[in-house]
């Protein structure tokens, strides 16, 4: 059947040749409908950021763009604002009627760990066409944290699916109406409208802000970073904040977000037509999210060249729902212990909660 594979069909494919890796796959490594991407010894950093384009490979464009390389194996500080390329341990051999999308982990966009796939041949971040045979690579960008990683780590994650699986916005709405997918009335207008919470029912937190000259981030040390070290309290009571050009935010959404068992979602980048900033590096939404218990979409938001005034209830970008190819047989939520089940306004792993 078309539609975003589920976990057992990516088992099947790592069994097949399809899915293959320089060591065997790790406890956890398969998500509901993804597959977490492991980095490998080596970081390359290169002068920028690029692609290698059509019948180029990585290796060939590397010989122009490399500065130097870095061994990983006793882990290694990727720096602010330098770019780094890392093979992964992860390659692909698709079948013709199978391609690819990637992303980064909510965690790695909520410390602003700009995580983007590269290809041989690629045109494009994130999407790999279908047939593709080769490796992958993790193009990285520490935007507001230097970060300590190893061999191993996993920033970013692949989706496999196979034809069409976007929902448009009849099959959208009609999906809301069987199962509710805001706890509101939906804006549906090519994919599902969500906005800001500046509001909040308790409080008046509404965000964090990165802090410009901070320590370094180890990506192993869960709950282990006091929030003040490395971000400023954001708090309103006038429902409205302004986004400074250059500045890096964890905001919150104002809807609870569910995503049904037989479906997966996508966020999309936000149109710069209506607003001089950015919302979301890392964009998928697994089968299950917000069904066991209601959870908001956290939002990373880049402001870009001018000061913008950001109000509550903005709508602020949209999701993407896409079919399953079939149910997944583990779903997102406290059963497989995901980090960011029953989420609110919530930093990423490696910061202390309260």
């Amino acid at each position: 059947m078309n539609g975003v594979l589920p976990r057992q069909a990516l088992a099947a494919a790592v069994a097949d040749g399809q899915i293959g890796a320089d060591r065997p796959l790790d406890d956890g490594q398969l998500q509901p409908a993804s597959l977490d991407l492991r980095l490998g010894t080596v970081a390359h950093r290169v002068r920028a950021s690029f692609l290698p384009g059509a019948g180029a490979s990585i290796e060939a464009r590397l010989q122009d763009f490399a500065m130097h390389s870095v061994d990983l194996s006793g882990g290694a500080v990727l720096e602010k604002g330098c770019v780094y390329l890392v093979p992964l341990m992860e390659r692909l051999a698709l079948p013709p009627d199978v391609s690819a999308a990637a992303n980064a982990k909510s965690s790695t966009g909520r410390l602003d760990l700009l995580t983007r796939c590269v290809t041989d041949g690629g045109t494009e971040f994130d999407r790999i066409p279908a047939g593709y045979a080769g490796p992958l690579y993790a193009e990285i960008c520490p935007r507001s944290f230097s970060v300590l990683v190893r061999p191993g780590m996993r920033l970013n994650q692949v989706r496999l699916r196979r034809g069409l699986a976007r929902l448009d916005d009849a099959a959208l709405a009609e999906l809301h109406a069987q199962t509710p997918l805001v706890d509101r009335d939906p804006v549906i207008d090519d994919g599902l409208g969500f906005s800001v919470d500046l509001r909040p029912a308790e409080g008046d937190l509404v965000g964090y802000r990165a802090k410009p000259h901070t320590g370094v981030v180890d990506l192993d040390l869960i709950g282990h970073y006091d929030p003040a070290e490395f971000w400023e309290e954001i708090r309103t009571t006038q429902g409205r904040i302004i986004l400074d050009p250059g500045a890096f935010y964890i905001l919150v959404s104002r809807e609870a977000v569910t995503i049904p068992p037989a479906y997966a979602a996508e966020m999309a980048p936000y149109l710069a037509l209506v607003g001089e900033f950015r919302v979301h590096y890392a964009g998928f939404f697994d089968p299950g999210f917000g069904a066991d218990i209601p959870a908001r979409g956290v939002l990373e938001v880049r402001c870009h060249e001018a000061p913008f005034v950001l109000e509550h209830g903005q709508i602020v970008g949209r999701l993407i729902y896409e079919r399953m190819a079939e149910v997944p047989d583990t779903l997102y939520g406290r059963a497989i212990a995901s980090n960011y089940a029953g989420q609110g306004l919530k930093l990423a792993k490696h910061f202390r909660a309260g």
